[in-house]
């Protein structure tokens, strides 16, 4: 393939339409003591399923964190990765006002998927 066909093909991508329908969740798991994690996926229910059954190595395996606490969906994956910085940033205890706002019982909301 030569340049000139590199670049036209690069230049065809640019034209095409932004595929619609994409979805992005940032997300907030727990246990019983409350330990918070946030995290992002564009697949919530097989991520939460992936941290349920412990097929994802790190700080929700290591402290058991199963509970979907909260979540919020959007259909840009920059203003996902965006929230999760900005919630990841806040202090512990306004963390968990937003979890209350919409989920003042902490059930897991993934309880029946």
């Amino acid at each position: 393939m030569s340049f000139r066909t590199q670049r036209s093909e690069v230049r065809n991508l640019r034209n095409l339409p932004v595929i619609q329908n994409r979805h992005y969740y940032v997300y907030i798991l727990t246990d019983r003591v409350r330990t918070l994690y946030v995290g992002v996926t564009n697949k919530l229910e097989r991520r939460i399923h992936e941290h349920k059954q412990k097929l994802v190595p790190g700080f929700t395996m290591k402290y058991n964190l199963t509970w979907l606490a909260y979540y919020e969906e959007t259909s840009d994956v920059r203003s996902a990765i965006k929230r999760e910085k900005q919630i990841k940033s806040w202090r512990r205890s306004k963390k968990i006002e937003l979890i209350e706002s919409v989920n003042p019982q902490w059930m897991d909301l993934a309880l029946d998927w």
